[in-house]
């Protein structure tokens, strides 16, 4: 360490000089080396005023810490100094110190060493220190946040642990508050500043942490990325978090200085057996000692400032902060994330995204990155799946979920007729029949719609409500339709065989169920009618259902039918026999069109080729007989 010389030395130095005194008696006299004398003396002789508390060979005990001597402060001139100008338009060049040394011995006849310049350069590149701003602020409006080192606490086993300490200052007054907590977590955090907040009475409008996890999740002077759950306590207690410069422990000095009291004065030296004794000391000593002392910086009690300070804090609000987990999700495939083994929906554009999740033992509630509210529910039991309709993809909802009034509305565009004949259908068929308007609608990809139409209108003038038969009359219109075999209403063939057994049996009758377990006879087979004679089922076999006029009626398109139709049967007759009176009012659907009188009865195609078992019938509209046995 370079040894200091007094005022008082410099000056006998001067004064033995004066008087004639030579160099090497002044440095034996007063214990300093030759060449030292020389300098001051050369310095005064000169006409400079010698700088004070240069390094002599004495050791200075008391007193300010003096200045270096330099080639550009209080020494010689430097040999580069005339060439200032010269060095400086090289150095914005880019040149090196030993290219411009180069360059001024061989154009400036520059005469020093490359020394010299390299030092020269160097001080060049030198600029002088700014003073630190000292930031001071209004009552109730900052307060900083830190952490130090905690006293020793004592575990199970005889173990020691020191513990993180919260410390709270408010920058006006410098009153301050204290707590050890288990962990340095957010939860853990927004719980000790609560506590501050109860203990000061108000709260300030800003807070100035460190960069801590628990606050900020990634640390930007510029544009910080804070932590949501922080962001949100912030916003109940109607305060802002401006975290401090990274690395920058001077931007919140006030709260530094605070720690290291607490460190060295509350806790040196102690003990604890939990933190909840370490936190009653800590309360202790703020109110007996930190309180009581007078700043040093303020010159005032930090208890009779803080009570200029209290009016100024924001009030507290009527309730503490709602606690609440949080926790990043990502949206499974089915558009749902998954919270305490429960699964809530979330809408469609957000499926595998990463999403923030707040919950409580009510409520769910979703945002996205941007802390924007996309999905709320009601917390449910683990395995239990909460899906909000509206975030169900379009693309997700069949036509069944939207019901049948979605899928007619639908059918609507295609035209008139294939909207009577899906009406008819599903009256008739009922709830099976909501597939087959879904397949109607898909018919439209692949037929046009015209076709579609007059298929539809010559199905439902036939009674036929069968997606095949819509396929056979669009992929061949001159193609007969086999709707014995296909139509559900169609009966089979064995009770055909059984009431013409019954035909045969009265030969001059034939007979009709009237609903009543009675067979009623019509007239013979020229057509011309007797009386009505009821004949119990019991006397002829088993009771058959007669079919429905739909299926007994003639195709009377000629694209339909198989051969020429055949005499019609008398009005009065079919009037009978058929069911016409009988359907019921709503199957007939209002506004679709109706087929004419003279084509709704007339010979019906069998189930076999023309001149087999199941050839047309006769005027009544009953199939013909299978051969007896």
């Amino acid at each position: 360490m370079a040894n200091r010389i007094k005022v008082a030395i410099v000056e006998s130095i001067l004064r033995l000089r004066e008087q004639g005194w030579s160099l090497r008696r002044i440095a034996q006299a007063l214990g300093v080396h030759r060449e030292t004398v020389s300098r001051y003396v050369r310095l005064a002789e000169g006409g400079a005023k010698p700088a004070t508390n240069l390094s002599t060979g004495s050791e200075a005990d008391g007193g300010p810490k003096p200045a270096n001597l330099s080639a550009g402060n209080s020494g010689p001139k430097s040999l580069c100094e005339p060439f200032r100008e010269v060095i400086l338009q090289k150095r914005k060049e880019g040149l090196s110190a030993q290219r411009i040394w180069q360059d001024l011995v061989a154009e400036h006849g520059f005469g020093g060493r490359y020394a010299s310049v390299k030092r020269f350069v160097r001080q060049l590149g030198k600029a002088s220190p700014l003073p630190f701003r000292r930031m001071e602020c209004e009552p109730g409006q900052e307060a900083q946040i830190d952490f130090g080192p905690g006293a020793p606490v004592m575990r199970p086993g005889g173990r020691r642990k020191r513990y993180p300490v919260l410390r709270v200052v408010l920058s006006y007054s410098r009153k301050g508050y204290s707590e050890a907590l288990p962990r340095q977590s957010t939860e853990e955090l927004i719980r000790a500043l609560e506590n501050a907040f109860r203990a000061l009475g108000g709260v300030p409008r800003i807070l100035i942490p460190d960069n801590l996890k628990a606050a900020v999740t990634k640390a930007d002077w510029y544009d910080p990325e804070l932590n949501p759950k922080i962001q949100a306590f912030c916003r109940h207690y109607g305060c802002v978090i401006l975290p401090a410069k990274p690395y920058t422990p001077r931007h919140k000095g006030k709260v530094e200085a605070g720690v290291k009291y607490v460190s060295r004065n509350a806790l040196m030296g102690k003990a604890f057996a939990s933190i909840a004794e370490e936190n009653n000391a800590l309360q202790h000593w703020e109110a007996n000692v930190a309180d009581l002392r007078i700043h040093g910086t303020t010159r005032k009690q930090v208890k009779a400032r803080f009570q200029e300070e209290r009016p100024a804090l924001l009030p507290l609000p009527a309730a503490a902060f709602p606690f609440f987990h949080e926790a990043k999700r990502t949206v499974h495939r089915d558009a749902h994330v998954e919270v305490d083994k429960a699964y809530y929906s979330v809408p469609p554009e957000y499926l595998r995204h990463t999403v923030w999740v707040r919950w409580d033992a009510k409520m769910v509630r979703v945002f996205n990155d941007r802390m924007k509210l996309i999905a709320t529910h009601l917390k449910d039991q683990p395995g239990r799946f909460q899906t909000d309709p509206r975030h169900i993809a379009s693309e997700k909802i069949s036509g069944v979920e939207r019901g049948a009034s979605y899928l007619l509305r639908r059918i609507s565009l295609i035209g008139p007729h294939s909207h009577c004949w899906a009406q008819t259908m599903l009256q008739r068929r009922g709830i099976e029949g909501v597939r087959v308007l879904q397949g109607l609608l898909a018919m439209t990809g692949r037929y046009p719609v015209d076709d579609l139409e007059k298929a539809c209108e010559l199905a439902l003038s036939h009674g036929a409500f069968r997606l095949q038969a819509l396929r056979d009359l669009l992929k061949d219109p001159t193609r007969q339709i086999q709707l014995i075999d296909r139509h559900p209403l169609i009966r089979p063939m064995d009770f055909y065989g059984r009431l013409i057994h019954v035909s045969f049996r009265k030969e001059d009758n034939t007979y009709h169920s009237n609903g009543n377990g009675e067979f009623i006879a019509l007239g013979d087979t020229g057509g011309s009618l007797q009386a009505e004679e009821p004949i119990r089922v019991e006397q002829m076999g088993p009771p058959a259902v007669h079919p429905p006029v739909s299926a007994l009626g003639s195709l009377s398109s000629g694209a339909l039918s198989s051969g020429p139709a055949r005499e019609s049967v008398p009005s009065r007759s079919a009037s009978v026999n058929s069911f016409a009176e009988g359907i019921p009012h709503e199957e007939q659907s209002a506004g679709c069109p109706q087929e004419p009188a003279s084509q709704r009865h007339g010979p019906v195609a069998g189930p076999a080729a023309p001149g087999g078992p199941g050839q047309l019938a006769d005027a009544r509209g009953i199939p013909g007989a299978h051969p007896p046995g």
